[in-house]
């Protein structure tokens, strides 16, 4: 599910996880606000958006906004698992994503429509779960979403919590 933990093993590189989300093999634990360096004089802003799962994180780069399942283009991940909330995903996603420059490109985990980047003013807009709806009409239209169990998700969630290693 994950090769984290074999790519730290081969490169030396360290692992980077949100806190609190019980993956005690990681060397380093993000908290909201965290800055990441490296290269020369490069930085990525952590921002803790919970909501998809309770350690959602995003990270902000130049002008770019890697969101993984937060927000996606056009819609936004899944609150029916892993510690997920509705509520938590509309304040995350109005509160923080939201509010960053309207030119921000956002970068999704994934699209099902095989668009690849969008833009925080697009999506403040256009956005079919998100854009102009209050937070009781989200939280009412996630929970009547009826998704089906992902195929993995037993296999994923345990790898994931261990980096990938066997044995740990």
């Amino acid at each position: 599910m994950t090769s984290n933990g074999l790519l730290c093993e081969r490169t030396g590189a360290l692992s980077a996880v949100p806190s609190g989300c019980g993956i005690a093999p990681a060397k380093v634990q993000l908290n909201d606000g965290d800055v990441l360096r490296f290269g020369v004089n490069e930085t990525i802003a952590v921002l803790h958006t919970p909501g998809h799962t309770a350690g959602s994180m995003c990270y902000l780069w130049r002008g770019n906004v890697f969101t993984g399942d937060t927000l996606l283009i056009d819609g936004c991940g899944r609150t029916d698992f892993q510690g997920g909330s509705a509520d938590s995903l509309y304040d995350s996603v109005t509160r923080k994503l939201f509010t960053l420059p309207a030119e921000t490109l956002v970068w999704p985990a994934h699209d099902y429509k095989g668009q690849s980047v969008s833009t925080i003013g697009w999506e403040r807009q256009h956005n079919a779960r998100l854009a102009n709806t209050g937070k009781d009409a989200f939280v009412t239209l996630m929970a009547q979403l009826d998704l089906p169990k992902p195929r993995l998700i037993d296999i994923a969630v345990p790898a994931n919590r261990n980096l990938g290693l066997h044995g740990i």
